[in-house]
C-alpha cells in the first residue's frame, strides 16, 4: 500500500488469507427495493495491495465519490463480474432469489474467478467455491464495499439510460425508487417496461 495504515476494512480479507486462499471476491448487490429496472450485483477482487483509503459501503457515499472510486476499482482490480436480472425475470421468480442469482452470475463473470467468496447478507449464493455471508458486510470488508460501489453505479447508469427512452418517470432522479415523483407518474401513465409489476405500488397502476 503506498503509506499510511491499512485500512481496517481488510481485516476479513486478511483472515480469509492466512486460510491459505488468495483470490478473494467480494460480492454485493444494488437495487432491490426499487419499483423499476433490474437488479444488478458485482463481484470484486482486489490485489492485497489495493489502496483502498474512503472505500466503503456505497450508500455512505456521493455520487460523484462513488464514480470515482468506481474508476478506481476497475483500474486496480484484479478482476470484476457483473450480474443483472432484469424485471421480468424478478416478477417471476422474486427480488430476493432474483438478487442471490445476480450474485452467482456475478461470480460466474469473474475472470480470473475466485478461490473464496465474501457476500454481503446472510445468504449463501449457488456457487461451488467456499464462502462467508457477512451481515452488513459492505461496512466490513474492502472486498464488498468495493462490490457494492460497483453495483451501484453499473445500475444508476443503467438506470440513467432507461431515463432517455422513457423520460415521463423520471428515472435518472429517483433510478427506480418509489418516490413521490415516481408514485405520482406511475399513477397518471402506468406502468412501462422496465417496472416490476408485482411491487407494491406498481401493480395495475395507472389502469
Amino acid at each position: 500500500m503506498s503509506g499510511g495504515l491499512r485500512s481496517p476494512l481488510w481485516a476479513l480479507e486478511d483472515v480469509t488469507r492466512r486460510r491459505g486462499f488468495g483470490r478473494i471476491a467480494g460480492i454485493d448487490e444494488a437495487g432491490r427495493g426499487p419499483l423499476a429496472g433490474p437488479v444488478v450485483s458485482a463481484a470484486v477482487i482486489l490485489p492485497e495491495d489495493f489502496e483502498a483509503g474512503g472505500i466503503t459501503d456505497s450508500k455512505k457515499l456521493s455520487p460523484a465519490r462513488r464514480s470515482a472510486f468506481y474508476q478506481t476499482i476497475y483500474e486496480g482490480a484484479v478482476s470484476i463480474g457483473i450480474g443483472i436480472i432484469d424485471p421480468v425475470e424478478i416478477d417471476r421468480i422474486n427480488i430476493l432469489r432474483a438478487a442471490l442469482l445476480s450474485m452467482a452470475i456475478s461470480v460466474e463473470n469473474l475472470s480470473p474467478g475466485p478461490d473464496f467468496l465474501l457476500i454481503d447478507g446472510p445468504f449463501r449464493i449457488a456457487s461451488p467455491f467456499p464462502q462467508n455471508p457477512v451481515k452488513h458486510g459492505d461496512a466490513l470488508s474492502v472486498s464488498i464495499a468495493a462490490a457494492s460501489i460497483v453495483a451501484k453505479v453499473t445500475r444508476d447508469r443503467l438506470m440513467d439510460r432507461y431515463h432517455e427512452e422513457f423520460p415521463e418517470y423520471g428515472f435518472s432522479r429517483h433510478k427506480g425508487y418509489g418516490t413521490r415523483e415516481h408514485l405520482t407518474a406511475l399513477r397518471r401513465y402506468g406502468c412501462c417496461p422496465i417496472h416490476r409489476r408485482f411491487f407494491r405500488g406498481v401493480c395495475g397502476a395507472g389502469e
